[in-house]
């Protein structure tokens, strides 16, 4: 009797060796097909326990046609991997995959060019920006796909967002509580929905309480800290500067927090500032910053267990989840002066 090798893996060969089957009905077997005669499936299972046999799990998903490998498509923008942003993301939805035993692909986009779907079982898309053609070729070859950091109502497609129109409502209310009438909005990239939605809650706070809109306090950016440098600049050469901004990002609210002392201005004496995130780079700067709080981490793991069930039943409803912010109040906020 030939002795096997201690380091030698065993394969399915193997184990069809051993029962003396043919692999096709190893496979069968492993894949709990019903079409095995009741004999050659004891015979299987029982080599199987002997040899101490473990199926490949890749193995196993294509021969049965089912794959829990999921892709996260994210549309590629400089910086990306310096993003708390992204991080917060991946960090969400790299642990539940790991719970769930679902594989993760991470596709970093163009918006252009088409997406290889084969071996996917479901799609991820972080925000749809520029990449909706994407998301339309998936759900016409029938992936189970789920938006995430996107309200989406025109498309058939599940979908979980932060509220950011509550969150920047929230925001300029805490600043008007205050006192702030002379309130200033340095907007991000306003053709992501995020950027759109924090402008649009600036707006509605202001009109709630009469304050006029002054087309010099608003700026838009394309979230990068330079050009929130360029527009703190801008707001506090102004003849009548604003008491209090409101940054659709703390990364821009930093930058202008260090433009305001590089102008003298005591923060948050001379200037009230709200950020929009929680990134924890907020408390360590020269004034720990008031934020609005999204919660990335929970958005990132609501939308891998929505994708988790579409791929169990791709006959399941559409789910849409609006996640509400909440408004964090540190030390850079105080009543304006005079």
């Amino acid at each position: 009797m030939r002795k096997r090798n201690p380091d030698h893996k065993v394969s399915i060969e193997d184990v069809a060796r051993k029962a003396g089957v043919s692999i096709t009905t190893v496979s069968r077997v492993i894949n709990k097909f019903s079409s095995v005669k009741e004999d050659n499936r004891v015979r299987v299972q029982e080599a199987v326990r002997q040899l101490k046999f473990k199926p490949s799990v890749y193995a196993q998903r294509l021969a049965t046609g089912k794959t829990n490998v999921i892709a996260l498509i994210i549309p590629r923008y400089e910086g990306i991997f310096y993003s708390f942003y992204a991080l917060e993301l991946l960090r969400g939805i790299g642990t539940l995959c790991e719970t769930l035993k679902l594989d993760l692909l991470l596709h970093l986009t163009d918006t252009q060019t088409p997406i290889n779907l084969g071996g996917v079982g479901g799609i991820i898309f972080a925000d749809i920006i520029g990449n909706r053609k994407q998301l339309e070729s998936a759900l016409a070859e029938g992936i189970p796909c789920v938006v995430i950091n996107n309200y989406i109502e025109n498309l058939e497609v599940s979908c979980v967002a932060v509220n950011n129109l509550q969150g920047a409502t929230d925001a300029v209310d805490y600043l008007i509580s205050l006192g702030h009438k002379r309130i200033a909005h340095i907007s991000g990239d306003l053709v992501t929905q995020a950027a759109s939605q924090r402008f649009e809650g600036y707006k509605a706070a202001l009109r709630k309480k009469n304050i006029p809109l002054k087309d010099e306090y608003v700026i838009k950016t394309d979230y990068s800290r330079g050009q929130a440098r360029q527009a703190a600049e801008k707001l506090l050469k102004l003849s009548q500067p604003p008491s209090a901004v409101f940054v659709s990002s703390d990364s821009m609210a930093l930058e202008v927090i260090s433009v305001a002392s590089e102008f003298s201005k005591r923060i948050p004496q001379d200037l009230s500032i709200v950020g929009f995130d929680d990134n924890p780079m907020g408390l360590y700067g020269q004034v720990a910053l008031t934020t609005v709080r999204q919660p990335l981490i929970k958005m990132a793991e609501e939308g891998v267990k929505v994708l988790n069930l579409l791929m169990s039943d791709k006959k399941k409803g559409i789910s849409r989840i609006y996640l509400p912010c909440e408004l964090v109040i540190r030390d850079s906020c105080t009543h304006p002066r005079g």
